[in-house]
């Protein structure tokens, strides 16, 4: 019996500890939330007319948060200044508006939250929740919807404004560099289409702004902008295409700054290539300058000899129809020492050149103190070819599979504008084999001459490119393996490069068609690509 009384005293201990073990951890809770919150009522109720107050309150059933209220609540038209929302970093049952602004009559207004409002726990999305109201006796109800594509890239930016200006009395065609649109919707980080709704009958001007600092007018140098080449006029249930692109930033030029003995430095904005740099002193005789660019920023160097005997003098900066006049005082630095490098890595491809360049701009280049041997020690014939602007020289000849070439340049070969010379240069370059590459024949259909064809790769950085003003094979020879998106631009103007649009100009950017899947270009691999482009 004391036998029995022992075991069952034992097995309730052991019963204890297991349950005591088993409440130590953090109960299951159930599954887990993954409903959105709901909304119980709000105040004024959504769809409100004659709207006077200056409050608006809107009820969960549960503790909410917002996210990413900046980037996600877009208000059309919009408010300046713009309301005041909260809570904001907290949780609570309710979101409380407070409007700053003096609101417009008769107009309906809305808040799109996007995905901004979510449960406190899990984080569990409100999806797209509108509060609309209007200071007169109507809501607006027309919409104006369309898709949002990009110019040059395969994919459309995130977070693209889409914009309706009225036209009326005050419109003017720069009004999206002043004013703030009539209405206003945003794609988003998900979507390539767009709803402008709540809006009035009218006509009005469409355009797409990727706006970087949200304020919703157009900054060229740093916002991608879009639009439609009328008017729209709503009613309407036409679908709106809107394609974005980067204007091309206009002419400036910064104050010039010595960086170097005679060598002075003057930043730019824009296309340089046509840009006119002159002394208003008077020249010393013999006087001699060069431009050169500064590889890694937008710098153009003004290098000149003799040195000048001034404190201070000006220079007139034109550029076609830009014409500006500087000021510059001098200080005295010492001279760029002379540097020869090699451009070129190590190994070649066998459509690249040799290329030199050197730290102070060359002003002559002796081939005969030049040599490049094979690794049977021949000598390979070579054409040369000078970029002033870049400074560089680039050494053309015909490349052999599995070769190594030694490029020796004697002192002298080289002479810079100083009057400075090379000592003895050695460079050496190698070469794969063929099969080590891989070669892409493109033929394509229902084209519109001229053509640019190009092989970029998934961020749109140009590595091969072919044109032609006619129809004709493309034989891409000799490619680094790879992935590669293959592209057409239609060269309206034949000037050889993808132009973009212009806004004030009702420009739109030049065509640019991609073949639909990805190029697997691989070692040893010959792809043979029939792109049809349909209009």
């Amino acid at each position: 019996m004391h036998k029995n009384l022992l075991q069952s005293l034992i097995i309730l201990i052991i019963i204890s500890l297991v349950i005591s073990c088993a409440n130590r951890g953090t109960p299951s809770g159930g599954p887990k939330d993954v409903e959105a919150p709901l909304i119980i009522k709000s105040s004024p109720e959504n769809l409100t007319t004659n709207f006077k107050g200056k409050e608006i309150k809107i009820y969960f059933d549960e503790y909410v948060k917002i996210k990413n209220l900046q980037k996600q609540l877009i208000i059309s038209p919009p408010m300046d200044p713009e309301p005041t929302v909260t809570p904001l970093g907290t949780a609570s049952k309710y979101i409380t508006i407070i409007i700053n602004d003096t609101l417009d009559d008769n107009t309906t207004y809305a808040f799109n939250f996007g995905q901004s409002i979510v449960d406190n726990n899990e984080e569990n999305a409100y999806d797209y929740y509108r509060y609309v109201f209007s200071t007169g006796p109507y809501i607006d109800s027309l919409s104006v919807k369309g898709q949002i594509l990009d110019a040059e890239n395969r994919s459309p930016e995130s977070f693209v404004s889409v914009m309706l200006y009225e036209k009326d009395s005050t419109y003017t065609d720069s009004i999206v560099y002043k004013n703030k649109p009539k209405y206003i919707t945003n794609t988003l980080d998900s979507l390539t289409t767009f709803s402008i709704d709540n809006i009035k009958p009218g006509t009005y001007k469409l355009v797409a702004l990727k706006d970087d600092n949200g304020n919703f007018t157009f900054q060229q140098d740093k916002d991608k902008i879009g639009f439609y080449e009328g008017f729209v006029t709503a009613p309407t249930d036409e679908s709106y295409t809107i394609k974005l692109f980067k204007e091309p930033i206009n002419f400036d030029i910064k104050r010039p700054r010595q960086v170097a003995g005679q060598k002075i430095a003057f930043g730019f904005e824009g296309d340089y290539k046509s840009m006119e740099i002159e002394l208003l002193d008077n020249k010393p005789e013999g006087y001699t300058t060069r431009i050169t660019k500064d590889p890694s920023a937008d710098t153009l160097f003004y290098w000149y000899k003799p040195k000048l005997e001034l404190d201070s003098t000006q220079f007139i900066i034109k550029n076609k129809t830009y014409i500006d006049t500087l000021n510059h005082r001098f200080r005295t630095v010492d001279r760029d020492s002379l540097t020869i490098k090699m451009l070129s890595s190590g190994t070649l491809g066998f459509s690249d050149n040799v290329e030199i360049t050197g730290t102070i701009p060359f002003v002559k280049f002796n081939e005969e103190k030049i040599q490049i041997l094979d690794k049977d020690s021949l000598s390979v014939a070579f054409n040369t070819n000078y970029d002033a602007f870049k400074n560089v020289y680039s050494l053309q000849f015909d490349k052999d599979q599995t070769q190594q070439y030694a490029i020796q340049m004697l002192p002298g070969a080289l002479e810079d504008f100083f009057g400075n010379v090379n000592d003895t240069l050695n460079y050496s370059a190698r070469t794969k084999l063929y099969s080590d590459y891989s070669n892409i024949r493109v033929t394509l259909r229902n084209m519109t001459y001229p053509v640019i064809l190009q092989l970029v790769t998934e961020k749109g950085v140009v590595k091969y490119e072919q044109f032609s003003e006619e129809e004709r094979l493309f034989d891409f020879r000799n490619l680094t393996p790879g992935n590669y998106y293959l592209r057409v631009v239609f060269d309206t103007n034949g000037n050889q490069k993808w132009d973009s649009g212009n806004y004030l100009e009702q420009r739109q950017a030049e065509r640019i068609s991609y073949y639909p899947e990805p190029i697997d270009a691989r070692a040893n691999w010959d792809p043979v690509i029939e792109f049809s482009v349909l209009e």
